[in-house]
């Protein structure tokens, strides 16, 4: 079963990297006490996640803080390396903070986990976003597969 408005984020380490190297982030404390918009990618460096998804969240990065946002993340089942190398290739900083879920673990803890074993990619994340308060979910939308539509910068918006 899938996480859906009202639960709470469930707690699990992901991993970023900073200036001193990888560094662990719990989601209970990433989460509390703040208004954060997450959003989650199928893979880094894929066409849809790389000309759309991500370069809308920078895009739009001081609306989301207009709007009372403290927090936008962008979550995906690859490694902090290249979560790191995506982020600087699409000029991120300061702007989307950058979070690998590598070996799946979060994506399967929120139910939101796909098959992209056709793809050569195995299990992977659907593409959704959420908006969460103090760690709860306030709104969330995930997309059908292949499409790009609710979870965009721009739907998200539209909702705070």
């Amino acid at each position: 079963m899938s996480i859906s408005v009202g639960d709470k984020i469930p707690a699990v380490k992901l991993k970023t990297m900073t200036a001193e190297g990888m560094a662990e982030v719990d989601t209970s404390e990433f989460f509390k006490g703040k208004k954060v918009v997450m959003f989650a990618v199928p893979g880094a460096f894929t066409p849809t996640c790389s000309a759309k998804h991500l370069p809308g969240f920078v895009a739009k990065a001081d609306e989301f803080k207009a709007k009372g946002v403290d927090e936008v993340a962008c979550v995906s089942v690859n490694d902090a390396f290249v979560m790191d190398a995506w982020g600087k290739n699409q000029s991120t900083d300061g702007k989307v903070t950058m979070l690998a879920d590598g070996n799946g673990e979060f994506t399967s803890a929120l139910g939101l986990e796909m098959d992209g074993s056709g793809f050569g990619l195995g299990t992977r994340s659907q593409r959704y976003a959420l908006v969460a308060d103090d760690g709860v979910v306030t709104a969330l939308a995930v997309e059908a597969p292949g499409a790009f539509e609710v979870s965009s910068a721009e739907s998200v918006l539209s909702k705070l």
